[in-house]
């Protein structure tokens, strides 16, 4: 009996053990899907974060970069002043990604947390020009210059809370979203011949503050100059989403962005929201967000390739958009930030981009290509033809040739159309030889096509690929 008593009791300790042990895996089991969840809502939110917020940071440390000096010097300087960019755009040009060569840049930082600026656009004659008025966000607000015939005289660009103060007679009311507002302008150059004529264009863009308008108001004359630029860079890990949550929060977001927001507030993210002081976040969300930002690079890449390919078939091997706006497309953006930041809208320029040749492989100087022009781009102010490397730097080469142009001196076949040779070493024949553009052997390098001012009527079928394309990169055999 006794014997009996003890084998019960042993068999109730084994299924006791075993019950301990099945709820002790199942609790595990629980823990690591708690767990497994809390890192993939971090790293997925969290990587529809960055994409959102890439851009707003790009502008963001571009504005601590260019205004890091306290005098002009070329397109850095102070706020609430025009720096002007005044010689030609050469390899060494790197301030702004894809340097045009057939124009000069004008550019202004305004701080409106003080009082509104009175912008002065002046008449400009026989040269083509646009004043864009850009976002935190990268949206092209307004554009002054050629396209809209900009009547000469004094805008006065007010930003929340001054929108209703009294402004002076004779002048004009721009009411922006922001207290910084970034212009972008650029101004055509003919040639080195040009250059005193467009410079002069450039002075008389100006700023001026309210209070100061018709004085004979000039900039502070600075008695400590500082003309070393401090480069800012985005951070990464958390102090990304920190930085982001600063931003948000100065630059209050547009009302469609709301669901996007409810979303990232999901995981800390927000404005004037800091992940990396929130107690609230599990390790394993954090661990999420950390890994977001390490592969957010990769993803704007991923995004960049897909929206070109998905452009490819349509646009003849190029990527064609209206950029500018952008709405609730946030990988566009992104993507646009990355390759061609403060773009215009179409009205002003369009943008084609190209990576590879026709049969999609990847550009590169040790190959030769042929661009067959047809017809030239329908456009009412000129159309330029650009070759950068990959990280948007104009190509050093021996002609210092970088761009062709509607100006250019084209050799043209009988039939009117017009071959363009892309290749790292010079063409034998002296007619290829006219129309060399020339790369560098052994690096890739990317295609763009400037449309400025495209006839309004042509417009709707070059985005959409059923009027004028651009040429198709051919490998030459």
């Amino acid at each position: 009996m006794r014997d009996g008593a003890i084998t019960r009791r042993r068999v109730l300790v084994v299924i006791c053990v075993a019950l301990l042990i099945t709820a002790s895996l199942l609790i595990m089991a629980y823990l690591s899907a708690v767990s497994q969840a809390d890192y993939n809502k971090g790293y997925e939110i969290g990587l529809e974060a960055y994409t959102y917020g890439l851009p707003l940071l790009e502008t963001s440390t571009t504005f601590e970069t260019m205004t890091s000096i306290n005098v002009s010097d070329g397109a850095f300087g102070p706020v609430n002043q025009f720096n002007n960019v005044r010689t030609l755009n050469n390899p060494g040009s790197t301030v702004v990604v894809a340097p045009g060569s057939n124009g000069l840049s004008s550019i202004a930082w305004l701080d409106l947390s003080k009082e509104p600026q009175v912008l002065h656009v002046p008449e400009v004659q026989n040269h083509f020009f646009v004043l864009a008025l850009i976002d935190p966000y990268t949206n092209d607000l307004q554009n002054f210059g050629s396209v809209h015939n900009t009547p000469p005289g004094d805008y006065v660009i007010a930003g929340p809370g001054q929108q209703n103060a009294p402004i002076p007679a004779g002048t004009q009311h721009i009411n922006v979203d922001y207290n910084r507002i970034w212009i972008i302008g650029s101004t055509q150059l003919k040639g080195t011949s040009d250059l005193a004529t467009v410079n002069l264009i450039q002075d008389n863009y100006t700023l001026t503050p309210l209070n100061q308008y018709g004085t004979n108001y000039q900039p502070e004359n600075v008695t400590n100059p500082n003309t070393t630029v401090q480069y800012y860079q985005i951070p990464g890990g958390l102090d990304f989403f920190d930085m982001l949550g600063q931003q948000l929060k100065e630059f209050p977001p547009p009302a469609a962005d709301q669901p996007e927001l409810a979303k990232f507030a999901e995981v800390g993210i927000g404005p004037g929201m800091a992940p990396s002081h929130n107690v609230h976040l599990s390790k394993d969300t954090v661990r999420g967000l950390q890994d977001a930002v390490a592969a957010g690079p990769a993803q704007i890449k991923n995004d960049t390739q897909t929206l070109f390919l998905a452009s490819f078939d349509q646009h003849n091997g190029y990527l064609v958009g209206g950029f500018g706006q952008y709405g609730t497309n946030y990988p566009l953006r992104a993507v646009v930030s990355q390759v061609g930041l403060g773009a215009f809208t179409s009205d002003q320029a369009i943008f084609a981009m190209s990576w590879a040749d026709r049969n999609k492989t990847p550009l590169n100087g040790s190959t030769n290509y042929v661009l067959h022009m047809a017809s030239a781009p329908p456009v009412n102010e000129g159309w330029t033809l650009t070759v950068y490397d990959l990280k948007g730097a104009l190509i050093p080469n021996p002609i210092n040739r970088f761009e062709f142009s509607d100006t250019s001196q084209l050799t043209n076949n009988t039939d009117g159309s017009v071959d363009i040779y892309l290749q790292s070493t010079q063409p034998s024949d002296p007619a290829q030889a006219n129309n060399w553009l020339p790369t560098a052997s052994g690096q890739g390098f990317e295609v763009i096509w400037r449309l400025m001012a495209p006839q309004p009527a042509a417009i709707p079928g070059i985005l959409n690929g059923t009027g004028w394309q651009p040429p198709a990169i051919t490998a030459v055999p």
